[in-house]
């Protein structure tokens, strides 16, 4: 994956993203926000922030940055803004999940929810997380891992493998390619809704 063949994966998607994978993936999305709902007063980084969809749902006093990037993806996100009057929304930004442009310590809670599949760098933009988080806070990720054992599932992951550029992400992202190297606490993972494709990473920074 680069980042010429995200930005026209998701040029493409962009239309019609809400309606299609607003449905399929709501349960992750939804899973997280409920997660990071638990407290007020924080400062939240949501990387991937794509089109919006969870900007509504997070509680109206913890402010919420949003990155992503993807121009196409955030022109709707930041209509959507607008229109339901999101004042908790501290901003909207073009950003490399790879090449944060946050100061250390800048945020008490960073998400990422179905983007470490898609991103170039997978190690290095958990380093970028863990940087702009600050110590002891928490690192949430929305994501689908290969099956760690042959199967159906794993053995349809490789097929469809060769066409990441055109679909825009991994099918063969596993667990381990994303945290080797990582000195982040693993606090806790489960799988999600649908068929237990996609999983809840829970982290925390020491």
């Amino acid at each position: 994956m680069d980042a010429e063949s995200i930005r026209a994966a998701y040029r493409r998607y962009a239309g019609f993203y809400d309606r299609v994978f607003g449905v399929l993936l709501a349960s992750g999305r939804h899973a997280a926000v409920e997660w990071l709902n638990r407290r007020g007063g924080l400062r939240i980084l949501e990387v991937g922030v794509g089109t919006g969809l969870s900007l509504s749902d997070y509680r109206k006093d913890n402010r919420v940055v949003g990155i992503d990037l993807s121009t196409d993806m955030l022109k709707v996100a930041q209509e959507r803004v607008e229109r339901e009057k999101l004042d908790h929304v501290e901003g909207l930004l073009e950003m490399d999940a790879g090449k944060l442009a946050f100061a250390d310590g800048s945020f008490d809670v960073v998400v990422a929810m179905y983007v470490m599949t898609v991103v170039p760098d997978p190690q290095g933009t958990m380093a970028e997380l863990e940087r702009v988080c600050k110590p002891g806070g928490d690192i949430v990720i929305v994501n689908h891992f290969a099956a760690p054992e042959a199967g159906v599932r794993r053995a349809v992951e490789g097929w469809l493998s060769p066409l990441s550029k055109k679909l825009g992400w991994r099918p063969d992202f596993t667990l381990d390619a994303m945290m080797t190297g990582s000195r982040l606490a693993v606090e806790s993972i489960r799988t999600l809704p649908p068929f237990g494709l996609f999983s809840l990473l829970h982290c925390r920074r020491g």
